[in-house]
C-alpha cells in the first residue's frame, strides 16, 4: 500500500493537488494568505481528530477481523476504483488546465469549468454504474472466494454494492473543491470532511447503541448491513454536496456542457503519463497487499492479525505526516518551483534541507514512540467493544513493524518535490514502482514463510523497508539532478542528533510504560501506562534535544 491505504488524496501526489492552486495566481496580501493556510491547517487537524474517533467506534463496533475486514475491504475498493477512474487524470491535468484558463480565456474560463464538470460527472456515472455491476469481480481482487470463506467474500460484495457509488462522490467533491480552489476558495475542501467523519461516527454509535454487535461474519444481520452500508455512503455524499453551496457563493452555476471536442484535454492526459502510471503503481501495491492480509483474515478470523487491523495501524502511523510532512510540502513548493525556474538550485537545496531538518524533528520522535508504546496505543483505542486485548495486540506489533518507517516515508515524500519542482513526473513514477515492487516482493515472502498470525506484521515491517529502498534511489537520483549533496552536513548531523536524542527516550518510555503494568488490564491502567511513556518520552526527547543543541527545535511554529 503506497502512500495511504483509504484515501485518495494520499495516493494522489500533494503536489499535483497543490499544483492547481499555485498556478497563473494572482498576488494576495500575506495576511489573507496566512489566514487561508491557518484555516486549510485547522481544517486537516479537525478532520484527523474527527477521523480518529470514528476509528475507534468503528472499531468497537466491527472489532478488528475478518467481520470488519469484510466492510473495509469493500470501502478501500470505491477510493481506489475512483483514484483509477478519473481522480489522477483531474488532478494531474483537468485542474491546472482550469486554472490556466480562468486567468486567460475572455470568459474567465466558464465555459471550460462546465466542460469540465459535465465531463467529469458523466465518466464518474458510467463509470460507478459498471463497478456495481462487476462488484464480484472486483472484489475478487482484494479478497479470495474460497469454500471456507465464501459468506465473507459474499458479504463483502453486498458491502461493495452500497459502498461502490461512493465513486461518484469522491469525483464530485473532488471537482467542486477544485473549482473553489481555483478561485482561492480553499476552506470548505479542508473542512467538509468533517461532516462525513460526523455522519459516521452517528452511525456508529447508533449501530453499537441500537443492536446486537456481532463478532463473526454469519452473526451480522440484513438491518446492520443495511445501516452500515447507506451510511458509509451518505457520509461522503454529504462530504461532496456541501460544496455545492460554497461553488454558488464563489460564482459557479452548473450548466451541462458537451462539446469537448478541440478542448486539448487528450493531449495533456498524454503530457500526464507518468502521474497516472503513479497512481497506477500504488493501486497495485494496495491490491497486492490487501489480499494477502485478508488471506490472514479468512484463516484466523478472530484474531486481529489480517487487513482491518493493518489499515487501523497505518492510518495511525500516517497522523505525523499527514499533518507535519504534507503541511510542509504545501507551503515549500511553489518557492521550490520558482528556484528552479529562475535557475536557482542552491535555493532548491536549501529549502529541501531545511525542510527535512524541521519535519525531522517530529518526525523522528514519533517514529520511536510507535515503536516503544505501539502495544499501549493499539489497546487504548481498539480494545473495545467486539475488539478487545487479545484481538487488538497484533495490531500494536503492526504498528511497532511501521514505526521507523515513518522516518523513510516522509523523507522520500519531500525529496520527491524537489523532481516535482522540476516539472519531472517520470522519476517519480519510477521510484513508485522500486516501491511498489519491493513492498510486493516482501509482502509476499511474509505471506508465503511466516504463520498467518505474524503474516501482516511482516508486511507492515515490509513497507518500512520498501520505504528504506525508495529513500536510497532517490537520494542518489536526486543528487544526480542537483548536481550536488543537498547540503554541506547540516542534514546529516541534525539527524544523527535527533536519532541520539529519541532512541534513548523512546526507551525510556517503554521502561517506565512497562512499570505501570502492575497496575493491571483495562482501559484506565492502560490509559497510565501510555500516559507515562509518552511523557517519558516527550520529556527525554526534549532535554536530550536540547543538550545536543538541535536548534530546529525552535523553528517548529513555522518556517521563517
Amino acid at each position: 500500500m503506497v502512500e495511504g491505504a483509504n484515501s485518495a488524496a494520499q495516493t494522489m501526489p500533494q503536489e499535483q493537488q497543490n499544483r492547481g492552486r499555485h498556478a497563473v495566481r494572482p498576488k494576495k496580501d500575506k495576511g489573507g494568505l496566512a489566514r487561508s493556510s491557518l484555516l486549510m491547517a485547522v481544517g486537516t487537524v479537525v478532520s484527523r481528530a474527527t477521523g480518529l474517533i470514528r476509528q475507534v467506534l468503528q472499531a468497537a463496533a466491527l472489532g478488528t477481523g475478518l467481520l470488519a475486514s469484510t466492510y473495509n475491504t469493500a470501502n478501500t475498493v470505491p477510493t481506489s476504483l475512483y483514484t483509477l477512474l478519473i481522480g489522477g487524470a483531474l488532478n494531474a491535468v483537468l485542474v491546472p488546465q482550469l486554472v490556466r484558463a480562468r486567468a486567460t480565456q475572455p470568459d474567465g474560463g466558464r465555459a471550460y469549468e462546465q466542460r469540465l464538470v459535465t465531463l467529469v460527472v458523466c465518466v464518474l456515472g458510467v463509470g460507478t454504474a459498471l463497478a456495481v455491476w462487476a462488484a464480484p469481480q472486483i472484489v475478487g481482487l482484494y479478497m479470495r472466494d474460497t469454500p471456507d470463506s465464501h459468506e465473507a467474500f459474499e458479504l463483502t460484495v453486498t458491502f461493495a454494492r452500497f459502498l461502490l457509488p461512493q465513486i461518484f462522490f469522491y469525483g464530485l467533491f473532488s471537482i467542486y473543491g477544485q473549482v473553489l480552489n481555483a478561485r482561492e476558495k480553499f476552506g470548505a475542501m479542508m473542512w467538509t470532511p468533517v461532516l462525513n467523519n460526523v455522519v459516521l461516527v452517528g452511525m456508529f454509535a447508533a449501530y453499537l447503541g441500537l443492536m446486537t454487535v456481532p463478532d463473526r461474519v454469519e452473526d451480522i444481520t440484513a438491518d446492520q448491513v443495511l445501516l452500515l452500508g447507506i451510511g458509509t455512503t451518505a457520509g461522503i455524499a454529504v462530504q461532496a454536496l456541501a460544496l455545492i453551496p460554497f461553488a454558488r457563493a464563489a460564482g459557479f452555476r452548473f450548466r451541462p456542457r458537451f462539446d469537448w471536442r478541440g478542448t486539448g484535454l487528450g493531449k495533456s492526459v498524454h503530457a500526464a503519463k507518468w502521474t497516472l502510471l503513479f497512481v497506477l503503481a500504488n493501486q497495485v501495491a494496495l491490491t497486492v497487499v490487501t489480499n494477502y492480509a485478508n488471506a490472514a483474515d479468512q484463516e484466523l478470523p478472530q484474531a486481529g492479525a489480517g487487513y482491518s487491523a493493518y489499515t487501523y495501524a497505518q492510518t495511525i502511523w500516517m497522523l505525523p505526516q499527514s499533518i507535519v510532512t504534507v503541511s510542509l510540502v504545501t507551503a515549500l513548493l511553489p518557492r521550490m518551483s520558482r528556484a528552479v525556474a529562475e535557475g536557482r538550485i542552491p535555493d532548491l537545496r536549501a529549502d529541501l534541507s531545511r525542510a527535512l531538518r524541521i519535519s525531522g524533528v517530529v518526525i523522528v520522535p514519533a517514529a520511536f514512540l510507535f515503536l516503544a508504546l505501539g502495544p499501549q496505543i493499539s489497546s487504548l483505542l481498539f480494545a473495545h467493544g467486539a475488539a478487545d486485548a487479545d484481538s487488538a495486540r497484533p495490531l500494536g506489533y503492526m504498528l511497532q513493524a511501521f514505526g521507523l518507517g515513518l522516518i523513510p516515508f516522509s523523507a522520500q515524500y519531500l525529496l520527491l518535490r524537489g523532481f516535482y519542482a522540476s516539472e519531472d513526473t517520470r522519476t517519480p513514477f519510477l521510484m513508485a514502482a522500486w516501491i511498489a515492487g519491493v513492498n510486493i516482493a516482501l509482502a509476499t515472502a511474509c505471506h508465503v514463510l511466516l504463520p498467518a498470525r505474524w503474516a501482516v506484521v511482516g508486511m507492515a515491517g515490509a513497507y518500512t523497508l520498501s520505504y528504506v529502498a525508495g529513500l536510497a534511489l532517490t537520494t542518489h537520483l536526486l543528487r544526480r539532478r542537483l548536481g550536488d549533496r543537498i547540503d554541506d552536513g547540516d542534514l546529516r548531523r541534525t539527524y544523527v542528533k535527533l536519532f541520539c536524542a529519541a532512541g534513548p527516550a523512546a526507551g525510556l518510555g517503554w521502561a517506565a510504560a512497562r512499570a505501570c503494568a502492575g497496575l493491571g488490564s483495562g482501559t484506565w491502567p492502560t490509559a497510565v501506562a501510555l500516559a507515562t511513556g509518552a511523557l517519558a518520552t516527550a520529556v527525554g526527547y526534549l532535554l536530550l534535544a536540547r543538550l545536543m543543541k538541535v536548534n530546529e527545535l525552535r523553528r517548529l511554529p513555522g518556517m521563517r
